[in-house]
Formats: C-alpha cells, sequence, structure tokens
C-alpha cells in the first residue's frame, strides 16, 4: 500500500510505495483517471513527457484494463526534454517512447508531436515552439490564466541522481530562461550533448505535473528537494525548482528512493 499525503514540509502529493509493480500500478490508475477527466472536460488529453526510466514505469498502460479504456485516440503526446538526434537513434526519447509504449497502444500518429530531427538544436527548439504555440491557438494546448505559456494537462518527469528534470541541469543558465517555452543547449554535462527542453516556466504552468523516481541512488538527492531542514546552503536544483502555480504536483517514489526522508 503507497503512503500518500501533503505535509506541510514537502510539495505536492508524495506517494511511496513498497515495490516497484506498486508504484507502476498507481502510476497508470493516475494517468488514466486524469485522462478520462480530462478527456470528458476538453475533448482532449494534452501529456508531455521526458525519457529514461519513466517509459518503463509508464509499461503498465499498455496492458488490461488501461489499453481498453483509455481514449488514446483523444491523447497529444509531446517530449518536455528531447535529445537532437535522428528518430531512428537508441537516444531518442521519441523512439524510447514508440517502442515502449506507444507503438503497443492506438495513439493516432499524427498527435504524437516529435521534434524536427532535420534540424540544428537550435532550430529544433524554435520549430517546436512554433508547433506548440499553434496547437494553443486550437485549444489542443490549454493556455495559463496567468502568463502566456502553454498550459500542459500533465506533464511526467523522471528526476536525475544530480536533481536534473526535463534536460533542466544544476547551475546551467538555461534555469534562469523566462520567456521562451523550448529552449536548447549543446553542452549537456550528460550525452547526447545537444538537446532540446521544456522551460521552468512551462513545466510551472501545467495542471499536473507527476514526477517518478525510483532506486535507492536517487535518496540524497530526493532529501535535498523535498526536506525543508536542509537548509539555505543546499545548491538549486532543478527538480526543487518544479513548483507548479496553480496546477498540482504528485511525486510517486518506491521506498528505496524515500528511504532517506524525514519522517
Amino acid at each position: 500500500m503507497a503512503l500518500s499525503g501533503v505535509s506541510p514540509n514537502r510539495r505536492g502529493d508524495l506517494r511511496i510505495h513498497e515495490n516497484l509493480d506498486e508504484l507502476k500500478t498507481d502510476l497508470a490508475d493516475y494517468i488514466a483517471e486524469l485522462s478520462e477527466v480530462t478527456v470528458k472536460d476538453r475533448g482532449v488529453f494534452s501529456v508531455a513527457l521526458s525519457g529514461g526510466s519513466l517509459i518503463s514505469l509508464m509499461g503498465k498502460l499498455c496492458e488490461a484494463p488501461y489499453s481498453k479504456t483509455v481514449d488514446w485516440a483523444k491523447w497529444h503526446i509531446f517530449w518536455a526534454d528531447e535529445r537532437v538526434v535522428a528518430k531512428t537513434h537508441p537516444d531518442s526519447n521519441y523512439k524510447l517512447a514508440k517502442d515502449g509504449l506507444f507503438s503497443k497502444v492506438p495513439v493516432i500518429p499524427s498527435h504524437m508531436h516529435s521534434i524536427n530531427d532535420n534540424l540544428s538544436s537550435e532550430e529544433a527548439a524554435n520549430d517546436y515552439e512554433f508547433v506548440i504555440r499553434q496547437l494553443v491557438k486550437t485549444r489542443v494546448i490549454s493556455a495559463s490564466e496567468v502568463n502566456d505559456c502553454p498550459k500542459f494537462d500533465l506533464i511526467l518527469l523522471g528526476v536525475g541522481p544530480d536533481g536534473q528534470v526535463a534536460s533542466l541541469f544544476p547551475e546551467h543558465p538555461i534555469l534562469n530562461e523566462k520567456d521562451e517555452w523550448v529552449t536548447f543547449i549543446t553542452n549537456s554535462p550528460k550525452p547526447p550533448p545537444e538537446r532540446i527542453t521544456f522551460t521552468l516556466p512551462v513545466i510551472n504552468s501545467a495542471s499536473n505535473i507527476a514526477v517518478v523516481a525510483t532506486g535507492e541512488a536517487k535518496a540524497e538527492v530526493l532529501r535535498s528537494i523535498l526536506d525543508d531542514d536542509v537548509g539555505p546552503n543546499c545548491p538549486s536544483l532543478p527538480a526543487k525548482m518544479v513548483q507548479p502555480g496553480s496546477g498540482k504536483l504528485v511525486w510517486f517514489l518506491d521506498k528505496d528512493a524515500a528511504s532517506k526522508l524525514q519522517g
């Protein structure tokens, strides 16, 4: 059974699971329920995701009952970050998500909004932002009520051992980007070096944000992110800067990842 709740010293809803299977089931339930409610309300479900282990942790969505009950035709899928490589390259987040999840469920191919892999990183970021702006105009993606950012129905993120989310890395200048929706880097501290990524204002404008982290290797950084007693000298970690303005934030953790949290 997952422990779930809001504590005054933590941001958002913290869900701690005994094992990976329990986490995967809870995550699938959460996504499926959010999809159902949003499709009834808006007629579409705009979801942006990152890469890495997140895709395998979403794997139960390919299984019954979700594979049959989720209204996959109403999904519009985006990437919160992407490596600037060919879509067929093993490093591609698009390829990872397509092979591991979306090729197994009846999504509409034209609803998978990937980057143009024929462009440079800067051009790809600009082009992707243009695509998103057009879809805000047609209300496939909602518009934020408080700023000019898109308001995705759900953004799904992993967190790195260094506190990375999307392709936002600690102490990188793009953490301060306020104007662009999508930006690029050519010097990623992890390969491949060229990437595009949503900026923090876009992430924090989402209606719902889910951050998923598993394993003991994440325990120390999660303590720095989630425990208020770490102190002001702790560097500003990108994951700690995920603070939705009016949306909801949920953390999906297994007990190993949560092992160093207070309480």
